[in-house]
Parts: structure tokens; sequence; C-alpha cells
């Protein structure tokens, strides 16, 4: 079987990708990994191969270095939606993408909903986490990789660049200037997140990888989206690669899903951490950082929040729409 070809041009090895192609009977051990952990491993290594080819053909930026001497078995992981963007990054990009007529508004408002649930109850269903995979990459399938990223690099701009987080901007910027690795670690396509990690001018991203194949979209991933475990897995294939310790490396998240994650590594910090991150966060000494205001509201005043900003960005995209086809 010939190997799978990445959004970035790398090859990924048949025998991993054999485990879970569609309609091949499955045989493992009882006693092995599920087929989600599988999954879940599959999708962190095929992560950190696309993070670490962009790196190499110079496509992510240059970090200044400003002769700072470089740390070169420490770095720092940030997780993205809620942490170091404000909100859900898919949602706006899901925004532009409505805006240039790529989405329906009604697969917007679904997007945003499905959001609004799994910041209100902290949990993912499996019926939405499929659904949404499966709109997302009946989207992306047919179209070229270089086309969903100069759309990233546009939506960025005109979305996204204002609601980075201040506080969270600098976290990143104070291990920069450690002479670290900086990386972003997200469910967000790869593409994307690797537009958001150049723009801030960090050292790349670790995100869901679409297979492609000549340079276009197949329509299904590389594993799976890049979650939970997925991201336990990218970051410790990452740091093999590029020798650090994970003894001396940061992460930073603020879901409690992101916990495999921040448990990988010395130290873990809870930035706008939901519920049980907090919780948990407190029992295990962990720094927590909010920079959020309200922080003390009632707790259905955030959910409320995130409501009121996903729906309404869905009818203002509807309402864009509408004008234009009025003009």
């Amino acid at each position: 079987m010939p190997a799978r070809s990445l959004p970035n041009g790398t090859g990924f090895g048949s025998g991993l990708a054999g485990i879970i192609l569609p309609g091949r009977r499955q045989f493992r051990n009882p006693l092995g990994p599920s087929e989600a952990e599988v999954r879940a491993n599959v999708a962190g290594e095929a992560s950190a191969n696309a993070a670490l080819a962009r790196v190499a053909s110079g496509s992510q930026v240059e970090v200044e270095e400003h002769d700072i001497p470089l740390d070169l078995t420490a770095a720092a992981f940030f997780d993205v939606d809620n942490t170091m963007v404000q909100g859900a990054s898919i949602i706006h990009f899901a925004r532009g993408l409505a805006a240039r007529k790529y989405l329906k508004s009604s697969d917007l408002v679904d997007f945003a909903w499905k959001q609004v649930k799994f910041r209100v109850t902290g949990k993912e269903s499996s019926e939405d986490v499929a659904s949404g995979r499966e709109k997302a990459l009946s989207f992306v399938a047919g179209r070229s990789t270089a086309e969903l990223a100069r759309l990233g690099e546009e939506i960025y701009d005109e979305v996204v660049a204002d609601k980075i987080w201040p506080g969270t901007r600098a976290l990143a910027q104070m291990h920069l200037d450690a002479g670290q690795q900086v990386w972003l670690v997200t469910a967000t396509p790869v593409e994307l997140a690797q537009v958001i990690a150049q723009r801030l001018g960090l050292t790349g991203a670790l995100g869901t990888v679409a297979e492609s194949m000549d340079g276009r979209f197949t329509g299904r991933l590389v594993g799976d989206i890049l979650h939970g475990l997925g991201k336990a897995h990218a970051v410790r294939a990452l740091a093999v690669r590029e020798g650090l310790d994970l003894r001396r490396c940061t992460a930073y998240s603020d879901s409690h899903n992101d916990v495999p994650m921040l448990s990988l590594v010395g130290t873990a910090v809870a930035i706008n951490p939901d519920t049980d991150l907090r919780e948990l966060a407190k029992n295990r000494g962990w720094e927590i950082r909010d920079f959020r205001t309200g922080r003390k509201a009632a707790k259905i005043g955030v959910p409320t929040a995130l409501l009121l900003g996903a729906v309404g960005g869905a009818l203002a995209a509807v309402v864009a729409r509408r004008r234009e086809h009025a003009v």
C-alpha cells in the first residue's frame, strides 16, 4: 500500500494508516488500545509530521531571536480556543467562509449551536462530533490545500486578529524571549492553525490533519480530529523529534479535555478554565490565570454570553449575505 500524502506533502506510513481505512475488517488484541485510541495516536503523529514539515520547508515565519540564547530542550504548548483566541477559532473561520459563500448560513448556525452546547455542558456529543467532522470534510473535499491556507490568512486578518487574548499572547512572548519554541495545539485544521501561529510569530502549530493527494483534499482525516489524547500524542511525538525534555516544557489550556496534554509536561497552566479544569488545577496545584472579565458572575452568565456571541455572529453573517443579494 502506498503512503498517504499529507497536506504538507509528507508521506504517512501505511502500517498505522491501514488500521483506520474504512471498509477494512478490524482485528486487534482486546487488551490493546481501542480504535479511538489508535485514531488519536495516528492523528498525533500526523500532526507532528505536518508541523515539522512546515517549519523545515521554511513556510513558517522565522522568529526573530534578537541575540537571545536558544533553550533547546524547553518549549511551550498553547491550546487555541478560549486559551489563545476568544471563543472557538473554527466558528470565526466559518463566519468568514459564510461571508464568502463557501458555507451556508444554516451550517454556520449549526456549528455555533454545537459549540455552545459543548461550552455549557463541558461534554461533547458523539453525534455532534461526527456531524461536524462530516460537514467540515465535505466542505474541503476536492479543494486545494493552498486555497484553504489563503482563505485562512484573509479570515485571520479580518476576524481572528482582534480575538487574541492579550494576556495569553504575552505569555507566549515570554517563552519566545526565553529562547524557547512555542507551539499551538488545536483541533482546528492544521492549515488554519499554522496561519494563527505565523501571524503571532510562533514556532508552529499542531492541528487536525486532513488527507490530501496531489495538493487537494480527499475528504478524509488522517486518524481523527486532534483532540484529548490526540493532542498529548502530538506533543509527545514533536518532543521526540525536537529533542525536548517534557519535564521542562509548559502547556496552557482552558479545557478539562486537555488534561492528557497538561499532565504530560512539567508545568501546566489553566487559562480561562472551565469548571472541571479549575477544580482539577486547584487539586494539583497548577497555576490558574483568567483573562475574562466578570469572572465572578453567576455560572449561567458565561454560557449565555457564549450563546449570544456565537449565534449573534452567525446571524450577522446571514444579514450581511442578504444585504449583498439586495444590492
